[in-house]
């Protein structure tokens, strides 16, 4: 805990004095333009990786980068989805997954989720994207786990437009969805460009 101590008080010493008016501004304002959705994996920094600034980025972040489709009831992910399109009136939403991802990987291995079977249960999300990806059996592991990054960015695509805020504001053409594909040991970004999907490199 040290270290995070040490960067919160080279933060003030600083980073805020060169940011101070920014801060000041964001302190009576909340108007960011997109909706990242990323997985919960420390390697995977949103920020860091859009170069944005404070203000910018409305960031939900969980385990696969996973969106369960809307379903009657509260759920803090589709709190923070229709808040962010319904309030803050977002413009885009990203939904990004990344390279070497343990979900993904636990699920095209097919590891035992036993012990972890909170997780094992939200896993489930992806499913779709499993049976799609699932496809081309005879390919390696890396390929496989690949392959189901990048199916499951697309399904949770889908799911978002399950989503009442999203299928409102994109039927009156007020939002964009976006899927990427973080590679960690190259700092690459594929696009996933909905609705068709087609891979770019970025």
């Amino acid at each position: 805990m040290h270290h995070l101590f040490d960067g919160v008080a080279y933060f003030r010493s600083d980073v805020f004095p060169g940011k101070e008016d920014l801060f000041a501004r964001l302190a009576t304002q909340h108007h960011p333009e997109t909706l990242f959705i990323g997985c919960s994996d420390a390697r995977v920094p949103p920020e860091l990786i859009t170069q944005s600034e404070p203000g910018e980025l409305f960031v939900v972040r969980t385990a696969g980068n996973l969106v369960p489709a809307h379903a009657p009831g509260a759920d803090g992910v589709a709190a923070s989805i229709e808040y962010a399109v319904a309030v803050l009136g977002v413009t885009d939403i990203v939904v990004c997954g990344h390279s070497a991802c343990g979900a993904m990987t636990a699920l095209a291995e097919g590891h035992d989720l036993s012990g972890a079977p909170v997780t094992a249960d939200w896993l489930r999300h992806a499913d779709a994207a499993r049976a799609t990806a699932n496809a081309n059996a005879t390919a390696s592991p890396e390929s496989r786990v690949a392959a189901l990054v990048r199916a499951n960015v697309a399904a949770q695509l889908q799911n978002l437009r399950t989503h009442p805020s999203v299928a409102r504001a994109l039927a009156e053409r007020q939002l964009t969805l976006h899927g990427w594909v973080f590679d960690i040991a190259t700092g690459s970004v594929e696009t996933l460009d909905d609705p068709v999907l087609t891979p770019t490199a970025a």
